[in-house]
C-alpha cells in the first residue's frame, strides 16, 4: 500500500469519528436540554413532594406506635389466654379426676347392692317361701284327703263319665 492509500483511509477514520463525536455532542446537548426540563418541573413540584414526604413519615410514626400497642396488647391478650387455658386444663384434669373416682364408687356401691340383695332374696327364700310352700302342700295334701273323704263312696256317673274322657 502506498501513502496516498494510507492517507485516504487516515483521512475516512478521522471524518467518521468526527461525525461520530458530532453526533454524540449532539445527543449530550439534547440529554442536557431535558435533564434542564425534567429539573424545572421537579423544582416547581419539589413543595408538594416534601410535603407528602412529610406526611408519609407522620403516618409512619402513628403507624409505628399503634403497631408497637398493638403488638403489646396481642402479647398480653396471650399470655392471659395461656394462663387461663392452663387454669381450665388443670380444672378438667381435677373433674376427671373427680368423677373417676366417683364412678368407681358408684360401681362399688351397686356391686355392694346387688350383693346385699341377692343375699336378701337367698335369705327370703330359704326361710320364709320354702316353709310357706311346705305348709302350703301339707293342707293341699289335707285338703284333698278331705274331699276324697267327703265325696262318699261311689262317684257319680257324670263323675266318672268325666274322669274317662280326660284319659282317653
Amino acid at each position: 500500500m502506498d501513502q496516498n492509500t494510507l492517507l485516504i483511509l487516515l483521512i475516512i477514520f478521522v471524518a467518521i469519528s468526527a461525525v461520530a463525536l458530532f453526533i454524540q455532542a449532539a445527543s449530550l446537548l439534547g440529554l442536557f436540554f431535558v435533564a434542564r426540563d425534567v429539573r424545572t418541573k421537579l423544582l416547581a413540584s419539589w413543595p408538594e413532594i416534601q410535603e407528602i414526604i412529610g406526611t408519609s413519615k407522620r403516618a409512619a410514626e402513628r403507624v409505628e406506635k399503634h403497631i408497637d400497642s398493638i403488638g403489646a396488647t396481642s402479647s398480653e391478650i396471650l399470655s392471659v389466654t395461656k394462663h387461663q387455658l392452663l387454669k381450665v386444663d388443670d380444672l378438667l384434669s381435677d373433674a376427671t379426676g373427680r368423677a373417676k373416682v366417683q364412678m368407681e364408687r358408684a360401681e362399688m356401691v351397686l356391686d355392694d347392692t346387688m350383693t346385699r340383695v341377692t343375699q336378701t332374696v337367698s335369705f327370703v327364700q330359704r326361710g320364709v317361701i320354702r316353709p310357706i310352700r311346705e305348709v302350703q302342700g301339707v293342707l293341699s295334701g289335707f285338703r284333698t284327703a278331705l274331699q276324697y273323704l267327703g265325696r262318699g263312696g261311689r262317684p257319680t256317673v257324670d263323675h266318672a263319665t268325666s274322669d274317662e274322657e280326660m284319659f282317653i
